[in-house]
């Protein structure tokens, strides 16, 4: 939307921080709204001013970040910084961590303790994880210690070699499994839900079938939210992309002129040019400035 105030939502105040009350009026109202990853304070500042009212620091990080081939390398310790630069930098975007592989599927225990540290270290307001009915339990838990939890289903990376690789969800008998587990994580305590690859006229039954939000990632227009990773979006990514991937940019073709350019001049004695040198006359200085 062009009015920044409107993409969150009628009744909020347009400098306050937004909260899932308010994600929850819009999906009553009818209003869509998009989720961005960011890693970063830049990337996070700008989709901030762009009027984006979540930002998820996810396990992509590992892909994204650290060049890894999956989400599956990714620690605890190495997300906590980039979730404190996020929540550092921003002040209207609500900020979700993810939860990484390992860190939360053992017990309800083990997945309390991990939130807790992205809440307490990291400055995180809500928290996301992976799975289908095995992970009730750690849902239901943060759920009643006062941890918002977005839950995941559908395509889930971090199950990618169970699942047998990128594939779509939620085709055929699948599709009532996955409808009965919406319900149940909204039951749980869920306050979102992020539907990745599955059809979508599934994705748009599961949205009418809980009153909580859905996020669409490869699941269609029916849901109430979409989010696509930073650089796949803005064109930062290169070569293969998901089908779902829509490139609002060639941001890497502008990093990748302004790199040739910077070189070039410094090849060619272009700069640093007078104007980017200090004179040895302080006032000669202050005449340049």
């Amino acid at each position: 939307m062009s009015d920044t105030t409107s993409s969150y939502g009628n009744n909020q105040n347009p400098h306050s921080r937004v909260r899932i009350p308010h994600l929850q009026q819009m999906k009553v109202l009818g209003q869509k709204w998009a989720m961005l990853t960011a890693y970063d304070m830049y990337a996070a500042s700008i989709f901030e001013e762009a009027g984006i009212p979540v930002l998820l620091v996810g396990d992509s990080a590992s892909n994204n970040v650290f060049g890894h081939e999956s989400t599956l390398p990714v620690t605890v310790d190495e997300l906590l910084p980039l979730v404190r630069a996020v929540s550092r930098t921003t002040r209207r975007p609500l900020v979700i961590a993810d939860l990484p592989f390992g860190s939360y599927q053992a017990t309800p225990e083990q997945c309390f303790h991990t939130a807790v540290r992205f809440m307490k270290e990291g400055g995180a307001h809500a928290v996301k994880i992976e799975g289908d009915m095995e992970i009730l339990p750690q849902v239901a838990l943060l759920a009643r210690s006062g941890i918002p939890v977005m839950a995941h289903i559908g395509f889930t990376p971090q199950a990618e070699h169970q699942l047998g690789g990128y594939r779509v969800q939620g085709r055929g008998q699948e599709a009532h499994r996955l409808i009965e587990s919406a319900r149940a994580f909204e039951a749980a305590g869920a306050f979102a839900l992020l539907i990745e690859m599955v059809p979508d006229e599934v994705a748009a039954q599961i949205t009418a079938a809980v009153s909580i939000p859905t996020v669409g990632i490869g699941a269609g227009v029916g849901c109430d939210a979409q989010v696509l990773v930073w650089q796949d979006m803005a064109g930062l990514r290169t070569g293969h992309l998901p089908r779902f991937v829509k490139q609002y940019a060639d941001l890497r073709g502008v990093l990748l002129g302004a790199a040739r350019d910077f070189a070039d001049d410094v090849q060619t004695g272009k700069f640093p040019g007078p104007e980017h040198a200090f004179p040895l006359d302080r006032a000669q200085e202050k005449n340049h400035r």
